[in-house]
């Protein structure tokens, strides 16, 4: 079963590891670690991890662009790369011995018209033949707000089944186009709705809400407090509660979750068992150092507490 995830907004992470943070000071920076970025190229690398390797599809440019290119080589991840002029952004984390890390991702140049309609084009014809289609991560300046959901609408006329991750204006729009699958976590899915969402109660009518517009899954990742999944038409909530773990960074987690929630959809699974694995798979992310995926044997379903509830009816 053919899988594309689209990575238009791709990025070198760099971790910097310093004792602490000082304002105004020099910060000496003890180490430095780099790999494979942005939340596109993650969910690839963890579909890969899961053994349901996808072919990545990424706008690349500058000596940035050739590292990561180089990169996804080392990892034998499959990418198409469309050139670009503008260089790949590189995503800085810093993480203090004690406190809490900080993340700065610069914006990355305006890409011409040209280069967005190269990268149309590769798109529409990575579609041919696939079953899904993962949309993951922020659209770069010069890509229009509706680039999701004229890609959404494309891939439902080609047959393929559309799963959405990115917020503010292009989540809205892409709602609209009704993927398959959307992701937001608790503040996006609230920016959505217009409203906060305080309670799960409130997290589960907001996410019945969207999920009446898209007519499909509306899966809302909790951080600590694990994931739900809710599909309004068969009116069916799940809730899937995290394992206990000692969190060492949060950076990619909620893209592990989609991975693997993809993993077990391509596998033909049921949507409780989607959770089931999602979840497990997101948590374990957390106990490992930014960019760095655990062994497999270490994600398991039993980890996580009172796995499914199947709320039918609701």
């Amino acid at each position: 079963m053919k899988l594309v995830v689209v990575a238009l907004n791709p990025s070198i992470d760099a971790e910097w590891r310093v004792e602490r943070v000082l304002p105004e000071e020099k910060n000496e920076v003890l180490g430095e670690r780099r790999w494979p970025g942005g939340k596109g190229v993650n969910v690839a690398r963890w579909l890969r991890h899961l053994r349901h390797p996808a072919e990545l599809l990424l706008p690349l440019g500058g000596t940035t662009g050739d590292e990561l290119a180089a990169d996804l080589q080392a990892e034998r991840l499959p990418a198409t790369v469309v050139p670009v002029r503008q260089s790949t952004r590189v995503n800085v984390i810093v993480t203090p011995q004690t406190g809490p890390q900080l993340r700065f991702n610069p914006i990355w140049r305006r890409l011409s018209q040209a280069d967005w309609r190269r990268i149309l084009r590769r798109i529409r014809e990575s579609l041919a033949g696939t079953a899904y289609v993962v949309l993951s991560g922020s659209l770069p300046n010069g890509v229009p707000h509706d680039a999701y959901a004229r890609i959404i609408r494309r891939a439902r006329r080609a047959g393929v089944r559309s799963i959405l991750d990115c917020e503010g204006k292009s989540f809205a729009a892409a709602v609209a186009a009704k993927p398959f699958l959307v992701k937001p976590n608790q503040p996006e899915l609230a920016l959505w709705a217009g409203r906060p969402l305080p309670s799960e109660r409130t997290v589960v009518d907001a996410a019945l809400e969207l999920s009446s517009v898209t007519q499909g899954w509306v899966l809302v990742s909790l951080g600590r407090e694990g994931a739900l999944l809710a599909h309004a038409p068969e009116q069916r909530v799940f809730r899937a509660a995290a394992p206990q773990v000692r969190v060492l960074n949060t950076v990619g987690a909620g893209d592990a979750l989609l991975a693997a929630v993809v993993a077990s959809l391509a596998r033909g699974e049921p949507p409780a068992r989607w959770l089931q694995w999602g979840v497990a798979t997101g948590s374990a992310a957390t106990a490992c150092p930014a960019g760095i995926l655990p062994a497999r044997r270490t994600i398991s379903q039993a980890g996580v507490r009172q796995m499914v509830v199947d709320q039918s009816g609701v």
